[in-house]
């Protein structure tokens, strides 16, 4: 049975069909990747673009209507996104690839869709921006540590320091059967977590940030975001910190209350129009 049901939105929003592309990374492999632009650019013109991270890690992007990416591309963004090693549908041993490893193989992949975006002859390389929730948001910030080819970075509901994390998390690691390391005990093994956190990279960092958490997130505390947001202003890097309440969760942006959910979407608009617009 067709429906229609969604026929008079269609009449006043135009909405952009993803368009596969397949990228060359490190080991001979290629990454499965996903490129939307705005029904405003017109031919021969650039704008600026935008790559999105997903989160878990082990879960996967594709072809299925997303809002975010609607509305980014409706501000005049082109929108990149992609399954990194790590992510689901490709088989265990692409999902298990970075067991232990975050930040590697994984950034490999990402870095390689990086540098796609920078030889579109669409996409301004002078502003692209990166941003990502949860595995999403670890990556944003292990992006903005490793290169300076993103005018800016979103980190939403991040993971920043596994020393911390591991034992405040609702997921906690009480074992050490995928970092190699548990950070409390008597058999603590701190420096193999420090080596995972973005935070133990952050010394070169310059990139402008937004950092958005929700204070109710039990799966990634607060504490992460206030790190991250911290350690931006030590350095003197440009940084904005968005608290939602205690109401909110881990899953603000998908099933949190319509107003918050809203408010999330308009603080992001206004920051890629701060800084790439």
């Amino acid at each position: 049975m067709l429906t229609s049901f969604n026929a008079e939105f269609h009449k006043e929003v135009h909405t952009v069909a993803p368009r596969e592309v397949w990228v060359d990374s490190t080991d001979g492999v290629k990454t499965h990747a996903w490129v939307m632009k705005p029904a405003s650019l017109k031919k021969g013109k650039k704008a600026p673009g935008i790559l999105e991270i997903h989160g878990g890690p082990h879960t996967q992007y594709g072809w299925a209507y997303f809002h975010e990416f609607q509305l980014l591309c409706a501000q005049g963004y082109v929108v990149v996104y992609s399954n990194p090693r790590g992510s689901k549908g490709y088989g265990e041993a692409w999902c298990s690839a970075i067991k232990g490893d975050w930040g590697n193989k994984d950034w490999d992949d990402l870095a390689a869709v990086r540098d796609w975006m920078m030889k579109q002859s669409y996409i301004d390389v002078k502003r692209m921006g990166v941003m990502g929730g949860s595995y999403g948001g670890y990556m944003t910030n292990w992006a903005i540590s490793h290169c300076h080819d993103f005018k800016a970075a979103i980190t939403d509901r991040c993971v920043f320091n596994w020393t911390s994390m591991a034992g405040n998390s609702d997921f906690p690691l009480t074992g050490e059967d995928y970092f190699g390391g548990r950070s409390f005990g008597p058999h603590a093994q701190m420096e193999k977590l420090w080596q995972q956190s973005p935070c133990s990279h952050f010394d070169s960092v310059k990139t402008p940030t937004l950092v958005i958490h929700s204070v109710g997130d039990l799966r990634c505390n607060v504490e992460q975001a206030e790190q991250v947001f911290f350690t931006l202003k030590s350095l003197k890097v440009e940084t904005r910190f968005v608290r939602y309440p205690a109401s909110t969760s881990h899953g603000l942006s998908r099933d949190g209350a319509p107003d918050m959910r809203i408010h999330r979407l308009g603080q992001i608009v206004d920051w890629w129009k701060r800084w790439l617009k």
